[in-house]
C-alpha cells in the first residue's frame, strides 16, 4: 500500500480513501492506516465508516478518533455483512441499520465532509430500484452528505442518467464517478458477484482472446478505463475515483492517457 501511495503521489490526487473489510473486519486497522497516511503524506484522506457491527457509542468514538487525527472527510456507508452485499443484514443492539443514520450522526459531531455511496447500476439492497436509490441519495444529502462516490461501472450513460435525475430533483450533490481498472478477471468476477454491477457484453468480448495473458488483460483494462474516463470528462463529471486495489501502475497509465498528468 505504501509503495502504491508513493507512486500515486505525483498525480496530486484530491484524496485517497481507505476501506473496511467485509463485516467491518478491518475497522481498527483502517483507523490506524488512515491516521498514518494523514501523518506521512500530503494526500488528504477519506476514511470509510460503516454501520456493520458497531454500536452508536462505538461510532461516536471512531469519529472522534478521526477528528483527533486531523481527518476531515469520511465515507459513510451501511457496509456489507460478513457474507457480502447479498447476505442477510444482522441488527445489533444500539446499532444503525442504514447509512443515512450514520450521515446524520457524523454531521452532528463536527465539520466533516461526508461522502456517501451512489450506484449507477442500482443497489442490491433496493432490488436495483433506480427511483428508490435516487430517493435515498436525496435523503442523505438532506441529512448532511456533501459528496457521493459511485460504485464502479462501465457505461457512462448510467452515471449520466443518475446525475440528470438528481438534478431534476434539485440535488446539488457532486457525484464522483468510480472507475475500476481491470487487471485481473478472477478478481473482477468476484467484485461483480458481490456488488451486482453488470459487465456489458461489449466489455467481456474485448478479453476473449487474452484470457491467458495477464499483460494483455491489464492493457485492455487500461484502454477500457481510459475510454470511460474520457466520456465522463466530456459529461463534466466532477471527479474520477479510481479503485486502485493497492496497485498504482494502471491508474497512472490511465491518468496519463486522459491528460491528467504528464
Amino acid at each position: 500500500m505504501w509503495q502504491a501511495l508513493s507512486q500515486l503521489q505525483p498525480l496530486k490526487p484530491d484524496f485517497v480513501s481507505v476501506t473496511y473489510g467485509a463485516g467491518g473486519s478491518t475497522r481498527d486497522r483502517t483507523i490506524r492506516v488512515t491516521t498514518e497516511i494523514t501523518d506521512r503524506t500530503s494526500i488528504p484522506t477519506v476514511a470509510h465508516l460503516t454501520c456493520v457491527g458497531s454500536t452508536k457509542t462505538e461510532l461516536v468514538e471512531i469519529l472522534n478518533q478521526y477528528k483527533s487525527a486531523g481527518i476531515k472527510s469520511i465515507m459513510a456507508l451501511r457496509g456489507d455483512p460478513a457474507g457480502g452485499p447479498r447476505a442477510e443484514w444482522q441488527n445489533i443492539e444500539d446499532g444503525f441499520d442504514h447509512a443515512d443514520q450514520l450521515v446524520q450522526l457524523a454531521a452532528s459531531l463536527g465539520d466533516f465532509k461526508i461522502g456517501v455511496g451512489a450506484f449507477p447500476d442500482g443497489h442490491p439492497a433496493s432490488g436495483f430500484n433506480f427511483d428508490k436509490d435516487v430517493d435515498v441519495l436525496i435523503r442523505k444529502e438532506e441529512l448532511g452528505a456533501t459528496f457521493a462516490t459511485t460504485q464502479f461501472f462501465f457505461e457512462s450513460s448510467k452515471w449520466h442518467k443518475l446525475v440528470e435525475r438528481l438534478l431534476k430533483r434539485g440535488s446539488k450533490l457532486p457525484i464522483i464517478a468510480g472507475i475500476l481498472p481491470i487487471t485481473n478477471l478472477k478478481q473482477l468476477d468476484r467484485m461483480v458477484e458481490l456488488s451486482g454491477t453488470p459487465i456489458p457484453a461489449a466489455v467481456s468480448k474485448r478479453f476473449e482472446n487474452s484470457l491467458n495473458s495477464p499483460e494483455d488483460i491489464k492493457k485492455i483494462g487500461v484502454e477500457i478505463a481510459t475510454e470511460l474516463g474520457n466520456e465522463l470528462i466530456s459529461l463534466n463529471a466532477p471527479g474520477l475515483h479510481f479503485y486502485t486495489m493497492n496497485s498504482a501502475s494502471s491508474t497512472i497509465s490511465i491518468a496519463k492517457n486522459l491528460g491528467l498528468v504528464r
